[in-house]
């Protein structure tokens, strides 16, 4: 997962490309949705794809909005929880079109991922036992295993500038690691030690200010209170139907829970939260398995739309198999429907509260140094989620091994799947050393599943 635009770090300015700023007044509405559309249906490679495109298309080509206004909204979305990519289309539509611009583009961001997620969810629970379609999931999660890595050097040698991000990343992966710690604690105490160091030692985070532009307009705090109160409000609403209809025991109920809080601890995008996300819903709730977890993850990767997509998929497994009083597949659409909900709801909150206080934010020294500090322990959250990965998926059997305070999962070595490997080790070698696009490496993968699967059935 590659978060900035090349040469883009957070908190450090670039050079701004002097682009003519388009008022809404220039945009017509409906040049707006096809815009949107067209990036919808096109925003695959996860959030550096998905940035890439919009930028190509709302900066360079259309220049709807100008460089510098796109990398500060950039760099203050990836401060807040969710997905940073449909937040930074949330802001855009917002700009150009308050509001209603805000919604076109934020839904249809999403939408068309969420529709092929669910349809892949579907032919998931109806057909995973078949050997084919098994065989097809083992090349793609073992596919993901080299994407994770890949995601973990990009982000490294973007993010780790110094010695005192470098001392976070590990700090941050031994902690999650070896001593199980919440992961909304270390991005908390991440930020705070940012927070700290750019006030007392600037220098360890090696920063440049950036150049925000004056603030405009007066803004007015109980406008801000209202829209906040108006979208908890539209957040909630489904939450309080389930609650009314269904009680808070039904599995419908413990679903929406569970990702309205994720929700708001989903900082660095679907990669970050995955650990936590399994942890809870693998461990806790026991709604899907290690391995479907994984599965579910190489199909975020294949679909338009945010990679935290992948919650609607656990949302749609653990209704499908507490079903009462529906039947399964009512049960399992409306848990992806209830998960695809409370997910993206709150970045609509978080862009139309905060989008008017963006340029005051964006001047705090403190609120830049947070930042960098986040990103560079999300290097070390991501690097405990490959080593996760590589566990699950390489091997049949794990140990858990304790010693005080340290815990860690042991692989039983006889049980090593080649299979995986042996994809793993291709997948790695087209991302790296003849750098094939992710669909495609995707698919080679999921083809060398097949073709086990059919020399199996040979033999």
């Amino acid at each position: 997962m590659d978060r900035f635009p090349p040469r883009v770090r957070p908190g450090v300015s670039s050079p701004h490309h002097s682009l003519p700023d388009t008022s809404p007044a220039d945009v017509p509405l409906a040049e707006l949705v096809r815009a949107f559309i067209r990036i919808g249906l096109l925003s695959f490679g996860g959030p550096a794809g998905q940035i890439a495109l919009m930028h190509r298309e709302l900066v360079d080509e259309r220049r709807w909005v100008d460089e510098g206004s796109f990398l500060r909204a950039l760099n203050l979305c990836t401060l807040l929880p969710g997905p940073e990519a449909q937040q930074l289309a949330v802001w855009i539509g917002w700009r150009l079109h308050g509001t209603a611009g805000g919604l076109i583009g934020g839904l249809l961001f999403v939408l068309p991922g969420a529709a092929v997620m669910l349809a892949l969810s579907v032919l998931y629970a109806l057909a995973a036992n078949i050997g084919m379609v098994a065989m097809i999931f083992l090349g793609i999660k073992a596919a993901v295993l080299a994407i994770v890595v890949q995601a973990v050097l990009r982000m490294a040698g973007r993010a780790l500038i110094g010695p005192f991000q470098r001392g976070l990343a590990v700090a941050s992966f031994i902690a999650l690691a070896f001593l199980a710690a919440p992961f909304p604690l270390v991005v908390l105490l991440a930020g705070g030690a940012g927070a700290l160091a750019m006030r007392l030692w600037p220098g360890w985070l090696r920063l440049h200010p950036s150049a925000a532009p004056a603030a405009s307009a007066p803004i007015s705090p109980v406008r801000t209170i209202g829209t906040i109160c108006g979208w908890l409000a539209v957040w909630a609403a489904p939450m309080l139907l389930v609650l009314l209809a269904l009680g808070p025991g039904h599995v419908l109920w413990q679903v929406g829970l569970f990702f309205s809080k994720l929700a708001i601890v989903s900082f660095g995008g679907a990669y970050v939260v995955l650990a936590y996300m399994a942890q809870q819903a693998v461990e806790a709730m026991g709604w899907v398995s290690a391995k479907e977890m994984a599965d579910g993850l190489g199909l975020a990767e294949t679909t338009p739309g945010p990679l935290i997509m992948v919650t609607q998929f656990v949302g749609f497994l653990g209704a499908y198999r507490m079903p009462a009083p529906f039947t399964p597949m009512v049960a399992g659409v409306l848990g992806a429907a209830l998960t695809t909900w409370v997910t993206f709801a709150p970045c609509f909150l978080w862009i139309f509260a905060f989008a008017p206080w963006m340029a005051r934010l964006e001047r705090s020294a403190w609120l830049q140094g947070a930042l960098a500090a986040i990103t560079a322990a999300v290097v070390g959250v991501i690097a405990n989620l490959s080593l996760w990965f590589a566990l699950h998926v390489l091997f049949a059997r794990l140990v858990a091994v304790r010693a005080g305070p340290l815990r860690a999962l042991v692989p039983a070595l006889e049980t090593l799947d080649w299979r995986a490997a042996l994809i793993a080790a291709v997948a790695a070698l087209l991302l790296f050393r003849f750098r094939l696009g992710m669909l495609p490496v995707l698919g080679i993968s999921a083809l060398l599943g097949v073709t086990f699967h059919a020399v199996a059935g040979a033999a």
